[in-house]
């Protein structure tokens, strides 16, 4: 790793330490863009915005879908302080961007938890496949 993607790191880093003395969990992300500036930056507001998509990953991947073409979201790179969740992984998937790079694994992060894991949610499926098939057919072609 070089000197310049630790320093975007810390930069994650100091952004999720801002999230937790503002009251919201502490996680922290930012999007260097192709030419190496940083284009946006932000931190988990789940709590004090009561919104619990309001993740930093997320909310970045939003951005840079909106006002990023194509071409620049693929050269960007996200440094976040943390490996990016399930439902964060799927926006960055749709977004376009480049790259991720974070700090702490979803392990690490595990072990350092006492409390606050979630439990799975029983999903049920798949069914009604002729139905349910009908709206996508062709859609993805």
């Amino acid at each position: 790793m070089t000197p310049e993607a630790e320093g975007f790191l810390r930069r994650a880093i100091a952004l999720a330490a801002t999230a937790r003395a503002g009251g919201n969990p502490p996680f922290g992300s930012l999007l260097v863009g192709p030419d190496g500036t940083v284009l946006i930056e932000d931190h988990n507001t789940t709590l004090t915005e009561g919104n619990i998509s309001f993740h930093p990953e997320l909310k970045l991947a939003v951005w840079a879908a909106q006002q990023l073409s194509p071409e620049v979201a693929a050269g960007t790179t996200m440094y976040t302080s943390c490996q990016p969740c399930e439902m964060c992984t799927g926006a960055l998937a749709r977004s376009g961007l480049g790259k991720v790079v974070f700090a702490l694994s979803g392990e690490q992060l595990d072990g350092l938890k006492t409390s606050g894991h979630f439990d799975a949610v029983p999903l049920e499926g798949p069914a009604l496949y002729d139905e349910a098939r009908v709206p996508v057919d062709g859609y993805y072609n």
